[in-house]
């Protein structure tokens, strides 16, 4: 990986590009495109792959995990409508770039991987980048109890269905934005909790995610 965070001229024109690209695919909310016109991504990658790292592809990361394409990033991050503030809960960190998409636009991030090379990669990448959640080692198919209720819930990998123990950590008026389906497709989902026993669910676009793996997914 990318430890002398080199962001030059070349690296920030790839950036404005891509928030041009994104931006013709249907991404409109403003203050995404330029948190992700900020975070550097070639961060993410070994520098033998800088030139693949502001194409909108997903790529792999090891340990049979990949970090987003950029429009699934940027297409989650505006289904959560962020507000400065928010408490928001991540499953799988991953790379940590939708972690840091989260944190540029104001969230208070508590984020949980499973993985223990990437978690252990991660902790030691995001803070030396200015980064600086709330890093879990865990399952996160069950959340974070410990810290609940949340104004927002993201997940990033593909689930069979939305487990109730994450709705119960929402709180009300919170949303949960997860995609569901089986391990080939996903249809990404929002769940909105309007009331302490009542939720609104809404299906939309197809993905393909790799899979939730833990006691409440795969």
């Amino acid at each position: 990986m990318a430890y002398k965070f080199v962001d030059n001229y070349r690296e920030k024109g790839a950036r404005k590009k891509l928030v041009e690209h994104l931006e013709a695919r249907g991404i409109t909310d403003k203050r995404v495109l330029r948190a992700i016109g900020k975070v550097p991504r070639h961060f993410f990658f070994d520098e033998t792959f800088w030139n693949q790292a502001y194409k909108d592809i997903a790529f792999p990361i090891g340990d049979g995990q990949t970090i987003s394409q950029p429009y699934t990033v940027a297409y989650q991050s505006e289904l959560l409508h962020i507000k400065k503030g928010d408490k928001v809960l991540e499953i799988g960190t991953g790379s940590g770039y939708q972690t840091c998409i989260l944190m540029e636009l104001g969230a208070n991030v508590y984020t949980i991987e499973r993985q223990e090379s990437i978690y252990r990669h991660t902790i030691r990448v995001l803070p030396g980048m200015g980064y600086n959640a709330h890093f879990f080692f865990g399952d996160g198919s069950k959340g974070i109890a410990d810290h609940a209720p949340y104004h927002k819930i993201i997940v990033t990998a593909g689930a069979p269905f939305v487990p109730e123990i994450l709705l119960k950590q929402l709180k009300v008026g919170g949303i949960l934005v997860i995609p569901v389906g089986d391990e080939h497709s996903q249809k990404m989902v929002t769940v909105i909790r309007v009331s302490e026993t009542d939720y609104e669910r809404i299906e939309l676009d197809t993905f393909r995610f790799v899979p939730l793996v833990g006691d409440q997914a795969w």
